[in-house]
Parts: structure tokens; sequence; C-alpha cells
């Protein structure tokens, strides 16, 4: 296959996880913090910027971000220091943020993240605590301003430029969210804005070393858009590059801040790139310095649970499911606890892990609900497998047992079953022989492809049979009765 011009060049990615925490205040407040609630009932003097207020450093924020700090294995800042960066935006009520400029809690680590089946590592620069901004909220005729949000602790987390494509960025932005939701530090509910991500995307000649400008996509809250944002931006800058290849690079391409538009699928641009100098970043003086005990730090570490990775590990080495369906049930915690519950009790967990993704959630999926916040337990689940696995139903009627605990959820298979006699396989020999004779009958060519070692054609022997008795017939007795016949002829 030739080569493109596109060819020549190669992306480089970074991207800035900002990572709601859910403490029960903010970070510099006693004021709740709760998504969904009245515009402007979680707000107090400190969060509204109000002269003479005085913020308070929230200990659970600063637990949450050391936890992060030792899954990514990196290393904790005894000593760091709080900043001020200031901003003018109607969503800033004291016209600054604050935030760890230049002593940041978290130092190095890397996350580990499986891309299309292959994993692979990204190291991070650092991770710091910050607060946030509120909220605008525009109306047919006026804009208000939330405060609601404003002074939720965040976690910003900060890769370093390590990507190469799309696929590798959001693969490690949704092994930053495992972890984060693995250690009980954040919901990263996208929908509600608590987990954003702001990607940085620069492109240069194969074999240039240098960094080229950079162009930040700001706020995305979706990784299949973050994706298509991505490519766009990738193919924007490697087309302007080419037509204009005798100019310096930093006029091609100047560092800037852009949107994308779903509907254009374009980036869109919103200014000009603001440099650190522009923000006038200073020392706090209202908040001394962080300092941690080295005791607290280590006891964090020892109470880490199992994290993504690891977990991923188990389930490819340990249990042998498939590389697709480990990182299907690691990327939702919800969903991978469920399953490693309805396991404790079930014969066949490969065969668990399809009924848990696919049958179930499915199923599920069309009443807009989440199988682990459902009334199917995993108890329930592991039962109707282990049914299958004592061929105590088959798997056709398993799929109809499902179909009612779906619309009955908290009723158990054996229940089902009890209530609809024809949902109990049929063993009985004399009901099932004239089902097999008929199509023996109806498919010579089968029966002679099978005689002539095609292992298939008895495959679908079996599935006419089971078919013609709508899937009532126990496969076993089945395949015993027809193997005697095809012997036989």
């Amino acid at each position: 296959m030739s080569e493109t011009p596109f060819d020549a060049f190669e992306p480089i990615i970074g991207l800035e996880i900002h990572v709601q925490l859910n403490t029960r205040t903010k970070l510099f407040s006693r004021s709740l913090n709760h998504f969904g609630d009245e515009p402007n009932t979680n707000i107090g003097i400190v969060d509204t910027g109000q002269p003479g207020a005085l913020p308070i450093i929230n200990k659970e924020a600063v637990k949450k971000a050391i936890r992060f700090g030792h899954a990514i294995g990196g290393e904790i800042a005894l000593w760091s220091r709080f900043d001020r960066k200031s901003y003018f935006y109607p969503d800033s009520p004291r016209n600054f943020q604050i935030t760890q400029f230049d002593h940041p809690i978290v130092q190095g680590g890397s996350v580990i993240a499986d891309v299309e089946g292959v994993s692979k590592t990204f190291e991070i620069e650092h991770a710091h605590l910050e607060d946030d901004a509120g909220m605008l909220k525009h109306f047919s005729n006026f804009a208000g301003v939330d405060f609601n949000r404003a002074g939720v602790p965040l976690l910003e987390i900060v890769s370093k430029p390590c990507m190469r494509s799309p696929k590798e960025a959001s693969a490690y932005a949704q092994a930053v969210r495992a972890i984060m939701q693995y250690i009980n530090a954040s919901d990263c509910n996208m929908e509600e804005g608590s987990l954003r991500i702001d990607v940085n995307i620069s492109v240069r000649p194969k074999g240039e070393s240098a960094l080229r400008n950079k162009v930040e996509v700001k706020n995305m809250n979706s990784f299949r858009n973050m994706e298509l944002a991505i490519e766009s931006e990738i193919r924007r800058q490697i087309k302007s590059y080419i037509a204009h290849p005798h100019m310096d690079p930093k006029e091609v391409i100047p560092q800037s801040t852009v949107r994308f538009d779903l509907t254009t699928l374009q980036t869109v641009a919103m200014r000009s790139k603001e440099g650190a100098a522009d923000y006038c970043y200073f020392p706090d003086p209202d908040l001394p310095p962080l300092i941690l005990e080295k005791e607290m730090v280590d006891e964090l570490k020892a109470t880490l649970p199992e994290l993504p990775h690891a977990r991923y590990e188990r389930y490819v080495n340990s249990i042998g499911l498939s590389e697709y369906n480990a990182s299907l049930l690691i990327n939702d915690k919800p969903l991978s606890d469920f399953y490693d519950e309805a396991a404790k009790v079930c014969k066949n967990v490969k065969r668990l892990c399809n009924w848990v993704t696919v049958e179930f959630v499915g199923r599920l999926k069309d009443q807009g609900i989440h199988l682990a916040s459902s009334p199917i337990t995993p108890k329930l689940v592991a039962e109707l497998v282990n049914l299958i696995e004592e061929k105590t139903v088959t798997g056709r009627i398993a799929k109809e047992i499902a179909d009612i605990m779906c619309v009955h959820p908290g009723k158990s298979a054996v229940e089902i079953i009890a209530e609809n006699p024809d949902f109990v396989p049929v063993h009985d020999h004399s009901a099932i022989e004239p089902l097999i004779d008929q199509v023996l009958k109806e498919n010579p060519q089968s029966v002679e492809d099978y005689k002539n070692g095609i292992d298939k054609a008895f495959n679908y022997l079996v599935g006419q049979v089971m078919k013609l008795c709508k899937g009532q017939a126990a496969p076993s007795v089945v395949q015993e009765i027809l193997k005697s016949k095809l012997k036989e002829s």
C-alpha cells in the first residue's frame, strides 16, 4: 500500500485530565460537594470570594490525591504548596484559582492501558490539587452563574506527551478513570462533568525530535468524541504543514485553544493559548505549605485495593477471558465487581462473562438500567448460568428466562422454571427420536457430509433438531441419539 503525505507525519498527544474528588465538602470550605442541587445553594463565604474569607484544606481530598499517587507509582511530595492562578471570568468569583503550579503533591508515575489487546505504559508528568470554578448557564434571553461547583476539589492529572494515536489517548484516559473509581476517589461521571479532559495535540515530520506548537482541545467529556476531535485536529495540522512547506512551523500552527464542533466534526478556534506568565502565578498567602507525615502516606499505600491492570491480568491469565472482555469489565468497575461477586458461586466463569457483559447488560440497556444497580443480583445471574452447566435448561431456554428476569427483576430462574413447565428440557427419547428421524430424512446431504468426515455437518444436524423442538430437547440427549442413528445408517 503506497504512503500518503499524511504518513510522513506523526502526532504527539498529551492529556490533562480533571477529576472531581468525591469528598463530602469542598476543597477549602465546609460547603457541600454535591451535584444536581438547586443553583447557588451549596455555597459559602470562601466559595464566593467574600473579603476576609480564609481557605482551610480538606484532609480527605489530600488523602485521595495521595492514594492516586501510590496507584500510579508516583512520588508523593511530603512538602507541596498552593498557588494563585489569576484569570477574570464570571464563573470565578475570586478572580483567581487556587492550584499547585510548581510544587504539586504527586510527581511522576505511569499508567498501564490496554490498547486493542496490547498493554502499553504511559508516563505521568505530575498530578496536582486545585479547586473548580462555577458554571455558566445560558437561557433564551439571559445567562446565570451557578457557584455550587465553585470550590469543588479537583485532581488534575497531567501526562507527558507520550501518546501517538487517538486510540492510545482514549485507552489511557479510560485507564485513569478506572483507577480513580477503584480507589474510590471519584465517580468519574462524564455526563455530570466530574471527569473532563483537555487534549494537547501537535504533529511533526517523522524523524524530527523537537516538539512543535501544540493546540489544546478544551473540555472533552466523551471518549468517543475525544477520539474524533484528535483525529480531526491531527488532519488539520498536517494539511496546514503540507500546504505551507516553506513557512516557519510556528506561524503555520500557532499555539491556540480550540473546541470540537460535533455538528461539523471539526475543531474551531477559541483563542490564542495563554502562557504561565499570563496567569501571574504566585504562592497563595492564605495557605501554608502542605506538609505530610510519612507514616500517613505509607498507611494509605497499604490500603490500596486491586487496581485495574492487576484485575485485567487476573481475568486474562487466571480465568482465561479474552483481552476484549477483560478490558470491557475493568473499565466499568461496578460491572466488574458484579462479575467477581457472581463468579464466587458460578460453575463456569468464562460463560458467566458472556451472560454478564452481553445478555443481561444488553437487555437492561434498552431500559436505561445498569446491571450493577438493578435488582438482578450477581447470585441470580450465576444461578442461571449454573442451570445451563447442569443441563437443567438449554441455552435457548436460558435466554427466554433472562428476558423474564429483566421484566420481573428479583425473580430467580428456578422460580421462573417452576411457573413455566415448558422451560424444562425434554429428556424423553421417545419424544425426541421422531424429530431426529425427520431431520435426517430432510437433510441427506448433511448426513453424507458427516460420513465423509465433515464434523460441522453434525453440528448443523443438531441445530436443526433443536430448531424443530424450539430448544426444548436436552442437547446431550439429541447428540446421543443422533450419533447412534448416524452410525446405524
